[in-house]
């Protein structure tokens, strides 16, 4: 009961089909776990009903909510529904996050530049935009942003890395800014995860077979070569979310088995 009697907001709380875990539907089944509300906040409300569904199951508290957050409108919906159903916020994960047709400098369209920035790092600032002022009229609470090794580390594909970089630098930026206030901001940079969105998405897109995409990410990873879970990325946002960590702000914290270690 590491964060008893809180109220949690999980962005992107549904996940891409596959036969794995997400890591937003494995960080709000590990709150509700754990003690929290949450509230399921996805574009696909399909898929935040399944996740909400597992938490009540479970014997958890959770509620759904459709929300488009490169929509402006739709992300001051968020902190008016949480407060008409719960009366308050303690936790704000921001997980949504997408790659779709990236590729190098030269090859990059236009149009995936600005949907990949649009949805992973203004969305994510429209959200914090939101939320946050309730946060810090409490004067206290939790924000934990999902960013990826791939701000930090070499990769062939350029929107998404430098999308994430940008969220390392909001997170920065909302952590000082939020500090004298109570409210803490800080970010988890997965590795490879292996994930719906990671295998079979990709797999999707590259015609790779998922075997064969998981042997080879597999190999990348230092720490017994082998990737990581949804699990392990949502055990990292249930410490940065609790009390336990209530000395910690402004952290990019990276959960990758190694990778981000090889830099130079």
């Amino acid at each position: 009961m590491r964060v008893a009697e809180k109220v949690a907001i999980v962005v992107g709380a549904g996940q891409t089909p596959g036969d794995t875990l997400g890591n937003g539907r494995a960080a709000s089944l590990l709150l509700a776990r754990e003690g929290a509300t949450v509230l399921c906040v996805d574009r696909d409300l399909a898929s935040a009903e399944e996740t909400a569904a597992q938490i009540e199951r479970e014997g958890g508290i959770a509620s759904v909510l459709r929300a488009d957050i490169t929509i402006e409108d739709d992300c001051r919906s968020i902190p008016d529904a949480v407060i008409e159903r719960y009366g308050r916020v303690d936790i704000l994960v921001n997980n949504v996050g997408i790659g779709t047709g990236d590729t190098g400098a030269t090859k990059l369209t236009e149009e995936s530049w600005d949907l990949i920035h649009d949805v992973n790092l203004k969305g994510m600032w429209l959200t914090c935009k939101h939320v946050l002022p309730l946060l810090r009229s409490q004067g206290s609470g939790s924000v934990v942003n999902i960013s990826s090794v791939a701000a930090v580390c070499s990769v062939s594909f350029l929107a998404y890395k430098t999308s994430k970089a940008g969220v390392n630098a909001l997170t920065h930026q909302l952590a000082m800014t939020s500090a004298k206030r109570g409210v803490r901001v800080n970010a988890i940079m997965p590795g490879l995860m292996d994930t719906p969105m990671a295998i079979e998405g990709i797999a999707a897109a590259s015609g790779a077979h998922p075997d064969e995409l998981r042997r080879k990410r597999d190999a990348v990873v230092p720490l017994g070569a082998k990737m990581g879970t949804a699990w392990d990325v949502a055990h990292a946002v249930l410490f940065l979310a609790s009390d336990e960590a209530g000395f910690i702000t402004g952290v990019i914290l990276p959960v990758d088995g190694g990778q981000m270690a090889r830099i130079g």
